[in-house]
């Protein structure tokens, strides 16, 4: 497993640019998978079985990144976000273009050194001396480069969110013996930007069920987010977010799985942020949606951390779960 990880967090893949990630999703199911495409906004679908319920499972192969919006006389490199890159993690990160060129985040000078700067203070600087001899122009795109770190039963990287979940879906596609359903794996693109891969993604396969998994917050580091999740403790099912409120028929289904499993898990609330569920619960006519997360400390730092066994019961719980009969009340 932490070899998988290693490798998905080490292939870019910002939204909208995810075609390296996705040949290293593909290499990696294609021998566990029935029948496998992709579709015209870039999402790979893997479908496993035939007849029973059509389950839709969702975990986004992008990450956050920058795009180059100008370029100035000194070589210097104007940028944008592309998704939730916050501030006060970026001065000093480093980035890698696509096209190969690493750089540096610095920041214009400020009247008060405490205060974070803005983005439209900040530039990339890959060591050019002139607009002529900088090897990235404008459109150019970056992800952030950061190593990935064993700590044991913690892991760090960047891009953790969301290639965890998409390790634990290759994990447990890897593991499921049989299912009564008809399974779509589908690792999706453009999550960061506005689920814009789920969207279109369950409007096609147009699902009787569906799960994202995704990372959450953790409530468990001092002055921290106040919440219930915490690291170690077991994959969190989600009962609310700011864009889902997860079907309570689903989150029956997970707790009851989880706990018949002897599976230990955590409920979830987040109150700022959202997943995959979202498109999946509002395609066409709706559908049952949920979400199973990974908890996760520093989401969107370039050093985001796991617990490894968060990650494995989370695989497990994957496979109860869809290795079994579903039946969801009126």
């Amino acid at each position: 497993m932490k070899s998988l990880i290693e490798k998905l967090i080490s292939t870019p893949g910002p939204s909208g640019y995810e075609s390296q990630i996705r040949e290293v999703v593909r290499a990696e199911i294609e021998a566990f998978a029935d029948e496998i495409k992709v579709d015209a906004l870039g999402n790979l679908i893997a479908r496993v079985g035939s007849g029973g319920k059509k389950i839709m499972l969702a975990g986004h192969m992008d990450e956050i990144g920058v795009i180059a919006t100008h370029i100035d006389e000194n070589g210097f490199i104007r940028f944008s976000n592309i998704g939730g890159v916050f501030p006060r993690y970026a001065p000093g990160g480093r980035v890698r273009f696509l096209n190969g060129p690493l750089g540096v985040i610095g920041s214009e000078q400020l009247s008060d050194p405490y205060k974070v700067p803005t983005l439209d203070k900040m530039f990339i600087d890959v060591g050019a001396t002139s607009r002529e001899n900088c090897p990235v122009k404008v459109g150019d795109v970056a992800a952030f480069e950061r190593p990935f770190t064993d700590l044991g039963q913690r892991l760090v990287a960047k891009a953790m969110d969301d290639r965890i979940a998409v390790a634990v879906m290759i994990a447990a596609l890897r593991q499921l013996k049989n299912t009564p359903h008809e399974l779509y794996f589908v690792f999706t693109v453009q999550e960061e930007v506005g689920v814009r891969g789920a969207t279109t993604a369950a409007f096609g396969i147009d699902p009787d069920l569906g799960l994202a998994v995704d990372v959450t917050l953790t409530g468990d580091t001092p002055k921290g987010v106040k919440m219930e999740v915490a690291l170690g403790k077991g994959p969190a099912v989600k009962i609310k977010d700011a864009g889902l409120l997860a079907d309570p028929r689903v989150v029956n289904w997970m707790v009851e799985t989880a706990k018949s499993a002897k599976i230990p898990y955590q409920l979830e609330i987040l109150e700022h942020g959202g997943t995959d569920a979202r498109a999946i619960q509002l395609s066409r006519a709706g559908v049952p949606a949920g979400c199973l997360s990974i908890p996760c400390r520093y989401v969107h730092s370039p050093s985001e951390m796991v617990d490894l066994g968060d990650v494995e019961n989370a695989v497990k719980l994957l496979v109860e779960l869809l290795s079994k009969p579903v039946t969801l009340a009126r």
